[in-house]
């Protein structure tokens, strides 16, 4: 049997690793491998797997045997490949060590550069290339890096020393700091070493590499990185791998530099080359925001070889990955490196504009198109913009970096955790910074935007906030901070103020300001159309005809028509409970639910009668030749009764009745459960006539709508039906209605009346619920709750610790529970199609949204989901990529 593998070597033209090996050497490691493979100039290295990250943490930070002994044979053979040894006193290998999981996550583990030098291992380097200032600012990063990243050394502690000197010294830039100080510097950093570890720096290059390596894996698990793969969803990894490589120094004068390119504008999507750079500084610099790169273009002037080396390098890399790339690199001394390639990071309109382009110069195919875009990428296209009617009359105050685009408005906070802290308080806020580091991804998530004063469009903040779809202005420098006060443009700003940012053109404005939601057009519109080709042609074995189509829940014609322009086609839920809330309804409503008898009842929902009608006509004409399925009342009374003694008085006074009078009646209503009670189809089958308005109400604003030759498809949907006698009993109701208003309208028209299936015991028995259904839709917000025992209201208090604690994968009223609800889906679905080959099934709970959950309908055979309008399009996509996943 084979020794297993823990360690894979990449250098002199060739590597023991590709591209297709992101889950064992993650994606920096996969691509350093495969980039070596075709001739890229790549310093070698070696990296080790993410295996050796599984067994880290599965044997309590113990790593596998015999990973001593190959981690030694691969650097003997980079040593002997760079004519370098690791710890030489006259000329020592350096290397840098860093993270890599298989999904990229920028910034949240960590790295450690010029490992491997020590006290005359920087004598001898000062020596060997001539260059002692270069060598003493190697020196003083290592320790810095090395004592907070695998010492834990607060980040401060150097930043502070570093701080004084410049103040001493009356400099601005670390460039302007000479051999000297950086000595003076070096001396303090070790001092403040020993004092924070009880220990001297350690001078053993293979103890720095060992403590190095462990830091990393260590990384993988720190708070940040558990947030990222938290908000992203990202699960089932082994681990990260370590990328041990050979260091090429961007500090070493005039002639180095670093940067970071993107083969096109990760913000737009435009086929520009897009990128920031510095001379003489290493790739800290360019993306922590510590000081202010230039643009790429900047770098034709200064070098236009190296610049045109770039570009051909980026062109080769895009086409042989067939995607945006984001490429970090180092020149050294007039030379050209490629540290790190990977698919960039993009914004939503980026996304789609790539994917649309992309088709059109032939390099991908539509279908691959429609799987380069995630629903969570389309769903920042639907982030709000400043309402132009009311953006000239907007002060600016200051203009920075358009990092990320859309508009956000809220109250300022300083701090991540405040940003948390105050959004879980239910208010709006924008987080302000000097700059961002990888601690404070919690609180970009929970902002509605990002303000930093310093970084450009490559540091950590335009990088993190363009992935979440956060908007945000960078190296804003007319902001400054101090503190809880943000001063621009001559005005104090305190925390709580409000104020307002465009992340697409890179402006700050005073105020709450309105926004506007965007519309679907162009290349949007483009792509989503592909999307639409291939889940409208999708055929299912087993089921008749082709498709899976979007609906929509919407309770008001606005909604609908807003609906069908983002390509809703048809309604799956209109509520007619929200109806009831309108001005001019809630009181004849109110006064119907307390009505004494039948006679009284009947008469008051004669007046209901008529704004029904009215509030369905308007439905219908929206959605004209798409269907429309409209669910009767569903709430317990008691949600619409006046709750306040002067509601009370109103209600009795319009109703001539005595207040303690109707206060009595109105109690007598209370329920124990009410989301177990007196609600859904046993108002129905308890007062039929309440139903039989609805009904009246549905089928006569259709026939009229029919004999003005608009098409209407009403279907008239049931809830919370348990048995099939409920269903059997209502449905023969609503039939001798309908059969009422055909007779006096002297016209008919098509329909359909199904049910709900939200209860289990409907989805145990659903072959006898069939009998009596046109159509099934599960209400799986109920479902989930009935079928848990968990109240959705209440899920807030102990959900997200079980999530913590992985009792729960995901809240199960966000993400459909497929091994436990997700069952009553299936089974319903099989059994009603048993009685009915051709029973149409969907799904109208809020996971008619939701990306795996759409996924899970298409496998189970469902012919639509609906969800909210503004979910549309996401579902469009998420629907499209479900076929083609699923074939």
């Amino acid at each position: 049997m084979d020794k297993e593998q823990f360690v894979y070597f990449f250098g002199g033209g060739k590597a023991e690793g590709d591209a297709k090996m992101k889950e064992l050497l993650g994606g920096k490691g996969a691509n350093l491998a495969e980039m070596t493979n075709l001739g890229i100039p790549v310093p070698p290295g070696f990296t080790l797997s993410t295996e050796v990250c599984r067994e880290y943490y599965k044997n309590n930070r113990k790593y596998p045997v015999g990973l001593a002994k190959e981690v030694e044979a691969n650097l003997v053979e980079l040593e002997k490949l760079m004519g370098k040894k690791l710890g030489d006193a006259d000329d020592p290998l350096l290397v840098s060590v860093r993270s890599g999981a298989a999904v990229s996550m920028p910034g949240m583990m960590d790295t450690i550069l010029n490992l491997g030098l020590n006290d005359k291992a920087v004598e001898g380097l000062a020596k060997k290339t001539g260059n002692e200032r270069f060598v003493w600012d190697a020196y003083r990063r290592f320790i810095q890096m090395f004592g907070n990243v695998a010492k834990g050394v607060e980040h401060d502690v150097f930043e502070e020393i570093l701080g004084k000197v410049k103040k001493q010294k009356g400099i601005e830039h670390d460039t302007d700091l000479d051999i000297e100080d950086l000595k003076n510097i070096v001396s303090q950093y070790k001092q403040a070493y020993k004092k924070v570890i009880k220990e001297n720096f350690p001078q053993d290059p293979k103890k720095q590499l060992w403590a190095a390596i462990d830091a990393v894996f260590g990384s993988w698990n720190n708070p940040r990185a558990i947030k990222y793969r938290e908000l992203n969803n990202i699960k089932s990894l082994l681990g990260t791998a370590v990328n041990i490589q050979s260091m090429v120094f961007g500090n070493f004068g005039t002639d180095s530099g670093t940067g970071v390119c993107f083969s096109r504008d990760p913000s737009t999507g435009k086929n520009v080359f897009y990128g920031e750079y510095l001379m003489n500084a290493q790739g800290e610099d360019v993306v922590a925001g510590i000081r202010t790169p230039l643009k790429i273009s900047a770098l034709k002037k200064q070098d236009p070889k190296i610049y045109n080396k770039l570009v051909k390098l980026k062109d080769r890399l895009e086409k042989h990955y067939k995607d945006m790339q984001d490429i970090e690199f180092t020149i050294q001394q007039g030379e050209l490196f490629i540290l790190q390639t990977r698919n960039g990071k993009r914004t939503g309109s980026a996304a789609v504009k790539i994917a649309v382009d992309m088709v059109k110069e032939k390099v991908l195919t539509r279908e691959k198109a429609v799987m380069r875009v995630t629903p969570e990428q389309l769903d920042q296209l639907l982030h709000p913009m400043i309402d132009p009617k009311f953006k000239k009359d907007l002060k600016i105050l200051a203009k920075g970096l358009n990092a990320s685009p859309g508009a956000a408005t809220g109250q300022i906070v300083f701090t991540a955790d405040e940003a948390e802290a105050w959004v879980r308080d239910g208010k709006k806020v924008l987080l302000v910074r000097k700059e961002t580091s990888p601690e404070d991804i919690g609180g970009m998530h929970a902002s509605e935007g990002v303000l930093t004063s310093t970084g450009g469009m490559t540091s950590h903040a335009a990088v993190v906030a363009r992935g979440m779809g956060t908007p945000c202005v960078a190296g804003c420098k007319q902001v400054e901070i101090t503190g809880k006060t943000m001063k621009v443009a001559g005005k104090t700003y305190k925390q709580g103020a409000w104020i307002s940012i465009d992340g697409t053109t890179g402006e700050v404005f005073a105020g709450e300001v309105a926004l506007k939601k965007p519309s679907l057009s162009g290349e949007l519109s483009t792509f989503l159309s592909w999307a639409d080709e291939i889940r409208c042609k999708a055929v299912r074995k087993g089921l008749p005809g082709k498709g899976f189509l979007v609906r929509t829940n919407a309770d008001q014609p606005v909604d609908a028509k807003l609906a069908r322009t983002f390509g809703a086609e048809g309604i799956g839920l209109c509520r007619t409970e929200h109806m009831f809330f309108e001005e001019g309804k809630l009181q004849i409503f109110q006064e119907m639910i307390v009505a004494g008898d039948v006679e009284t009842r009947t008469k008051v929902l004669k007046k209901l009668l008529t704004l029904q009608k009215k509030d369905f006509r308007g439905i219908f004409k929206a959605m004209e030749g798409l269907p429309v399925t409209v669910r009767l009342l569903d709430p317990p009374l008691h949600e619409f009764v006046p709750k306040t003694n002067a509601e009370i008085n109103d209600l009795a006074k319009l109703i001539g009745v005595k207040p303690a009078q109707l206060k009595t009646k109105i109690e007598s209503l209370h329920e124990m459960n009410p989301m177990l009670g007196h609600r859904g189809c046993r108002l129905g089958i308890t007062y039929p006539e309440i139903y039989d308005m609805q009904v009246e109400a549905i089928i006569t604003a259709a026939c009229e709508l029919a004999k003005k030759k608009v098409k209407v498809l009403p279907e008239i949907m049931i809830p919370l039906v348990g048995t099939f006698q409920e269903l059997k009993i209502l449905r023969e109701n609503a039939e001798k209605v309908i059969a009422g208003v055909f007779k006096r309208m002297k016209t008919k028209i098509t329909y359909k009346i199904g049910t709900m299936i939200e209860v289990p015991r409907a989805a145990l028995t659903a072959d006898e619920v069939a009998e009596y259904a046109d159509f099934f839709s599960f209400g799986t917000n109920d479902l989930t709750q009935m079928t848990f025992g968990f109240s959705r209201d209440d899920v807030g208090s102990f959900v997200p610790e079980y999530i913590a604690q992985s009792v729960l994968e995901q809240d199960p009223f966000q993400a459909l529970d497929q091994t436990g609800v997700g069952q009553l889906v299936v089974m319903g679905t099989e059994k009603g199609r048993k009685v009915k080959k051709d029973l149409k099934v969907g799904i109208c709970g809020e996971h008619g949204g939701e990306p795996s959950s759409i996924d899970f309908c298409y496998r189970t055979g469902l012919n639509y989901v609906s969800c909210s309008p503004y979910r549309v399009p996401i579902a469009r996509l998420a629907a499209a990529q479900s076929v083609v996943n699923n074939r």
